[in-house]
Formats: C-alpha cells, sequence, structure tokens
C-alpha cells in the first residue's frame, strides 16, 4: 500500500514539474517572441524598458506600451510610438514582423501606431485568427487591404487610418458579423463603396473620410446601431445617403451631393453633429435642424439651400457652432441664435439675410441663384381665399349660365340674319415665324425651363439696344472691326460705352417681318445664358421707313478672345497646346453646355451638328458652345478671335429619329477624340479608324495607351484619367444611336477623370519619392 502510495505521488511530482517547463517553455516563446518585436520595429523610445528580465505580464501599463496576459498567455500588445515617427529602415520586412506576431497565438487586441511601419499588409496576418481588435493607424502600409484579412471573423474593430492604403474597399466586408468599429480615414482608397457595408448590423462607427470614393452611398438603413458616419471630403453622391436613425455624428462635407435633404433628418434625435457644408445639396432648408434636442453643431455652408428664416425660430439652447454661409437663405436671422456669448459660434455671410451684420447678397441674387438650378419658389395657398373664391365662382356660376342661354339665342339669330356676308379672317396670331424652327419649341417657350429665367450669373442682364449703340459699337460698321462674312450676315467686334467688348451679328431679313414675328425667337435667345454657352447680351431691330418691317436684326454677344478649341490642339499650334487637365476641363464644359441646351426649353435645343470649332475658348480658358439649333443663331460663326474650319461632321441629322438626343453625343465624341489625340479629324473615315485606334489601346497596358495619345499630355495624365475619357469617347462613337451614353452620364464619367486627375497631381506634388534602396534618406518611398 505504501509502496503505491509512493508511486501514486512520484508521478504526480513528475507531471508537475512537466507542466511547470512547459509553461516556462511558453513564456520564453512569448518573450522571445516580444524581444524580436522591439528588434524588428528598430528599438523604439516606446520600448527602452523591454529587456531579458522584464515581467511583461505584471509590468506597470504606461501610455506608449502596454503588455495584457491572461492565465501568463499575452492577449494584448498595445505599442504607440511617436507622432512624427520615420519610416523603418530598408531591411524592415512586414512579412517577417509578422510571421513573428503569429508566435502570439491568443493575441485578441493588437494596437501598433506610429511605428513607421511600411509594406502592404501580408497575407500572413490570417495567422492572428483570435484578433478581436486590430489598429494599425499612423503607419506607412500601402497597397490593398489582402483578402487573407476576411478570415478573422472575430474582428469587432478594424483602425487603419492615416496609411497609404490604397485600392477599393473589398465587397467581403460582411466577413466581418460583429463589427462595430470600421475607419479607414486618410488614406488612397478609390471606387465605389461596397453594398456589403449594409450587411454590418453591429457597425457602431463608420468613418471613411479623406479617401477617393466616388458614386452612391450603399443603404445603410439597416444599420440601426449606426452611430457615427463620417464621410468627409471623398466624391460621393449625389443623393442623400439611406441612414438609420440613431446617428449621433453624420459628416458628409465635401463630396458631391447634390440633392435635396430628406425630412427624415429632422427626426434624428440623438443627432449631436451634422456637417453636409461644401456640397451641392439644393432645396429647402429645414429649420428644424436647428432644434434638434441633441443637435450642438450644424454645417450647411457652401451649398445651394434656399428658404426664408425667421426671427421668432426656436433652436437648441446647447448649440456651440452654426454655420449657415454661402446658401441662397432669405429673411432675418433668428434671435435665437443672435449670442453675445463666447462659448457659441455663429456664421452666416453670403445669403440674403435683412440686416444682418456679416457680408450678404442683395435678395434678388439668391432668388436668381435658385432659379439658375432649378429651385422653384413654394407658392403660398391661400384656404380662405380659395374658399371664397369658389363660393363666389358657384353663385356666378348660376346667374352666369342663364346670361350665356340668352346670348346663344341672340347670337344665333344675328347668325342667320347675316349668313350671305363673308368677313375676311382675323389673324390673332402671327404666320410670318421664320422657317426652319417647329412649330412646337416655339409654341413651347411659355415652359422655359427656369433654371435661367434671369440670366446667368456674371452677365448683365438682357436688354433692348438702340441703333445708336450698335453703331457706335461698331465704329459704324468699320470694316476694322469686321470679324467674319457668310451668306447670312457679317459679325463685328464692337466696343460698349462702358468698355465692355462684344461681338455683334448682323442679320439681314427679307421685307414683310414686323418686329412681333422674331419675338419669339428672341424671347428663346434670352434664355440661353450659361457659362458654357456664347450668351447673347441683347438685340436690336433696324426697321424699314416705309413699312416698318424689319430690314436688319443686330443680337449682341459677349466677346470670347481666346479663339477655337482647334486653335488649342497639337497639331494647330504645339506652342499653345492645352495640358491634360485643361482638355477635360474643355470637354466637362462643353458636356454642360450641351446638358443645359437640352432642359433651358422644352423640347430642347437639340441635333446642334457641333464641331470642335464651334468650342471657343474665354481669357479663363473656359470652353463655350457657339453654335446652337436655332434659326437667328444657325452659323453664328466666331464670336471671339479666330477662324473657323472643320470637315468632321456627325451622321445626318433626321429630327423626327426618336434618338436625336444622341446626335450631339456623336458630336462630343469626336470632339474628346480630337482632345485625346492631339488633333482634327479630317473625315468620317478618319474618326472611325481613330475610334478603333482607341477601342484596341483601352484593352492594352498603359504604355499602349500613351502611345496613341497627343505626346504634349502623355507624361501628364494619370493612367485611370486617360483610360475614363478614352472610355467615354469610345461609347459616345457608337454607331448604333442607342448605345451611346446619355448626357449625364458623359458628364459624370469626365468628371470623374478631372477628380482623379486632380488628386494625382495634388498627391505628387505633395509626396516624395522615396525608395526602400535608398538607406540615405528612409522618410519618403514611392507608394503611387
Amino acid at each position: 500500500m505504501a509502496k503505491q502510495f509512493h508511486t501514486s505521488l512520484l508521478l504526480l511530482l513528475i507531471t508537475a514539474l512537466l507542466s511547470i517547463c512547459d509553461s516556462e517553455q511558453l513564456q520564453f516563446s512569448q518573450l522571445d517572441a516580444l524581444l524580436r518585436i522591439q528588434k524588428d520595429l528598430n528599438f523604439p523610445a516606446a520600448l527602452n524598458s523591454w529587456n531579458n528580465n522584464t515581467e511583461f505580464c505584471n509590468a506597470d501599463s504606461n501610455s506608449s506600451s502596454t503588455v495584457v496576459c491572461y492565465e501568463d498567455t499575452i492577449t494584448q500588445l498595445h505599442i504607440i510610438g511617436e507622432a512624427r515617427t520615420s519610416f523603418l529602415p530598408r531591411n524592415f520586412s512586414v512579412d517577417s514582423f509578422f510571421l513573428t506576431l503569429a508566435r502570439l497565438p491568443n493575441l485578441k487586441v493588437l494596437t501598433l501606431v506610429s511605428l513607421g511601419i511600411w509594406g502592404s499588409l501580408p497575407a500572413k496576418i490570417s495567422h492572428l485568427s483570435s484578433l478581436e481588435i486590430f489598429n494599425m493607424s499612423s503607419n506607412c502600409l500601402y497597397g490593398a487591404i489582402p483578402p487573407e484579412l476576411s478570415s478573422l471573423s472575430n474582428l469587432h474593430t478594424l483602425i487603419l487610418d492615416e496609411n497609404m492604403l490604397a485600392g477599393q474597399l473589398p465587397d467581403w466586408m460582411d466577413s466581418f458579423p460583429d463589427l462595430t468599429v470600421l475607419s479607414l480615414k486618410n488614406n488612397k482608397f478609390n471606387g465605389s463603396l461596397p453594398d456589403s457595408l449594409g450587411s454590418l448590423e453591429n457597425l457602431r462607427i463608420l468613418s471613411l473620410s479623406h479617401n477617393h470614393f466616388y458614386g452612391m452611398v450603399p443603404d445603410l438603413s439597416r444599420l440601426e446601431n449606426l452611430e457615427v458616419l463620417d464621410l468627409d471630403s471623398n466624391a460621393l453622391g449625389p443623393q442623400f445617403p439611406e441612414l438609420g436613425t440613431k446617428l449621433v455624428t453624420l459628416i458628409l462635407r465635401n463630396n458631391s451631393f447634390r440633392s435635396g435633404i430628406p425630412s427624415e433628418v429632422t427626426s434624428y434625435y440623438q443627432l449631436e453633429r451634422l456637417d453636409i457644408s461644401l456640397n451641392t445639396f439644393v432645396g429647402p432648408f429645414q429649420p428644424a435642424l436647428l432644434s434638434l434636442p441633441s443637435i450642438t453643431y450644424l454645417n450647411i455652408s457652401g451649398n445651394i439651400l434656399t428658404g426664408m428664416v425667421f426671427e421668432n425660430m426656436s433652436c437648441n439652447s446647447e448649440l456651440e457652432v452654426v454655420d449657415l454661409s454661402s446658401n441662397l437663405l432669405t429673411g432675418k436671422l433668428p434671435k435665437c441664435l443672435v449670442s453675445k456669448s463666447s462659448d457659441r459660434t455663429v456664421k452666416y455671410a453670403r445669403n440674403c439675410l435683412d440686416g444682418a451684420d456679416q457680408n450678404q447678397n442683395p435678395s434678388p441674387f439668391c432668388h436668381t441663384e435658385a432659379l439658375a438650378v432649378g429651385i422653384l419658389p413654394e407658392r403660398k395657398k391661400h384656404k380662405g381665399l380659395s374658399k371664397l373664391v369658389l363660393s363666389i365662382g358657384i353663385a356666378g356660376g348660376a346667374v352666369g349660365g342663364v346670361v350665356l342661354v340668352g346670348l346663344i339665342v341672340f347670337l344665333v339669330k344675328r347668325g342667320n340674319a347675316k349668313s350671305q356676308s363673308k368677313n375676311p379672317p382675323v389673324r390673332f396670331i402671327s404666320e410670318n415665324a421664320a422657317s426652319g424652327y417647329t412649330s412646337k419649341l416655339l409654341s413651347s417657350a411659355r415652359y422655359i425651363s427656369q433654371t435661367m429665367k434671369l440670366g446667368a450669373v456674371g452677365l448683365p442682364t438682357y436688354r433692348t439696344f438702340s441703333l445708336e449703340e450698335i453703331e457706335t459699337a461698331t465704329n459704324y460698321f468699320n470694316t476694322a472691326s469686321l470679324m467674319s462674312e457668310s451668306s447670312h450676315g457679317q459679325m463685328y467686334r464692337g466696343q460698349l460705352k462702358n468698355g465692355s467688348v462684344v461681338a455683334i451679328k448682323c442679320v439681314k431679313m427679307r421685307k414683310g417681318y414686323s418686329t412681333q414675328s422674331f419675338m419669339q425667337q428672341i424671347e428663346l435667345i434670352s434664355k440661353l445664358r450659361h457659362l458654357h454657352l456664347v450668351s447673347a447680351l441683347g438685340h436690336c431691330f433696324e426697321c424699314h421707313l416705309d413699312d416698318s418691317s424689319v430690314s436688319r436684326i443686330f443680337l449682341v454677344f459677349e466677346y470670347v478672345p481666346n479663339g477655337t478649341l482647334k486653335s488649342w490642339i497639337s497639331d494647330e499650334n504645339s506652342s499653345k497646346s492645352l495640358g491634360w487637365t485643361q482638355r477635360i476641363a474643355a470637354a466637362i464644359g462643353v458636356a454642360k453646355g450641351i446638358q443645359f441646351l437640352r432642359t433651358v426649353i422644352l423640347p430642347g435645343v437639340y441635333s446642334n451638328n457641333l464641331r470642335i470649332t464651334d468650342v471657343l475658348l474665354d481669357q479663363n480658358l473656359v470652353a463655350k458652345i457657339c453654335s446652337y439649333n436655332l434659326p437667328l443663331l444657325s452659323n453664328l460663326g466666331q464670336v471671339g478671335h479666330g477662324n473657323s474650319s472643320s470637315k468632321s461632321k456627325s451622321p445626318k441629322v433626321n429630327k423626327s429619329n426618336k434618338y436625336e438626343d444622341k446626335f450631339d453625343i456623336y458630336d462630343l465624341g469626336v470632339i474628346l477624340l480630337e482632345l485625346i489625340l492631339g488633333r482634327t479629324m479630317k473625315s468620317k473615315n478618319d474618326v472611325d479608324d481613330s475610334t478603333k485606334l482607341l477601342q484596341a489601346s483601352l484593352v492594352a497596358d498603359d504604355d499602349a495607351r500613351r502611345s496613341v495619345v497627343d505626346s504634349v499630355i502623355r507624361r501628364a495624365s494619370l493612367d485611370q484619367s486617360l483610360k475614363t475619357m478614352m472610355e467615354v469617347c469610345v461609347r459616345c462613337l457608337a454607331k448604333e444611336e442607342e448605345e451611346r451614353p446619355s448626357i449625364e452620364d458623359v458628364l459624370w464619367n469626365l468628371q470623374f477623370a478631372a477628380q482623379v486627375q486632380d488628386s494625382w497631381r495634388l498627391d505628387s506634388q505633395s509626396s516624395s519619392d522615396w525608395s526602400p534602396e535608398s538607406p540615405s534618406d528612409p522618410a519618403r518611398i514611392a507608394f503611387h
């Protein structure tokens, strides 16, 4: 019995010793991993206290380094370096570093901030399968997020702010069902946001600011726990995102939103901070935002919000910052915002508020601007007046019915008495309308779009000029003022009394037409006022003395000094050829001009047969279309410096064609082709051959694409921007009309090409070109 007891005791002691040895071995493995991490990180100041004798699980934590253990196993590791840490040396390997981290298999929390770690996240990150919180902010990580990250299914916090990560956000974000925090601020991500974000029902914080995301925000209304949404400084839009109602912070600042603010926002009762500034939000401002029960910060500045505010409006007493500036608000500043307290900041300049001490625009300015973007004023409904009118109408109708019967009897008798007499018909409407213009369009003049009721910004009000003013401006039509002449008339350069230079078109008319015959066309012309159109400033009629019919019509236009767009591409004048950014801007200008012509009147101005010679550049190289499909403006000729000549035309226009709106798209495609290749198209075959060349280069590599474009822009264009322009151009030149894109699609893609080009240019100017192969200066690396 005693022998058996001694044997059992011996086995127990051996087991205990083996357990202790295993524990020491485990502790040694973790200790070795931590010291290896210290070495890999180039012995940062935050880890100065680490050595072979450090008892990591019992050491005091500080703000720079913390190790947390559970049952002698490291579960948390926090290392935070200095704010301006340089890159780790060139012999640093992010792969080896993550292999070392994998020797801490039970690691649940990993924080590595401001340590100069550079490289792309390796596939070996999948070895950290126990991670729940992962924070590698303020390092120099670059490249895309690896798919292996999706294997960290326990992750509930992912923070990778202030790195150089790029590419699209992967569509497998729903691989993290417990994710509550996703923060990727200040990186280089691009593309659209994946729909999978809308499935992260536990998400509380989503911060994607200062990236290059674009397009629609996915439906986030299912994220009922979402409290913080920060999308600052991207290119997202145009629609206001669909969101849950528990938001505390909503930041949509500096994006491409251009819709109205939905009324649901006024039900965000937990909302403390709302910033939608620097977009183009339109429609009425909702004063209820000022009185949300939790609101402390409200910034709507830099939009096109309209509406009237009143002195007696209520607002939350806890408001600390209110910025209403640079909108189209009218009325009087609410008294609740007028506070002498230094704790509150209120800005409201550049509106049209009465009696406001900050700089304000005159009241008509806000009305004009609102109409310019198609915002119609709300009409007040006078219910009492409506009832009164209805009552009077009923009573008047009864009396009128009796009178009407008697009148009909009287007219019938009178008609019978005079049935033999024939009177000439009365011409209530002039039948002398100019030929070449459909009666449908002329009769629709009353449906002029409100977008330009009061003219374009920066232009004087459209008016009637006297003949004396026209003669004085042209020095009595001196030949020195003559710019061009055709069978349709002459174009003169003139100078008005106020010193402004104008272009004056003189159109000779056949005898017999009165001024009234042309007033509908004049009214249409007066509406064509836009930044990207050569806009009319006024007109003058010269009449025959004998019968007062119109002998000449003078149309006064803004003068565009820098000639045609054709003269600014390489094959015409390489010394003043436009750069790539300027060419994109010119293309956007032409597209916006076409879009405006389609919306300014109903049914729209189509089939303008645009050529590159029909686009002029002003003193700021802003593109302006000078040829529209209106009778008095056909073959307008040059309203600026330069000559007009081109043989490239779009397919023959059939105005009954249901794809009438696609002819201008084809013409725009030809102009894009000429901007990309740097030469004008001589024939339809030239256009077809050049289009095939672009199609072939689209599926080739970057070098092949650059080999076909104008040599002036080869080095200055980002491939993504160039490729986008090429794709738009090829689609516009599709042989089948229905395959060509809409003008809205064209415009959106051109603006995207401009945005990525501009972002790349700014990044190139602000970033350096360091390489890990350069040990003398490890603070710069080529990540782009």
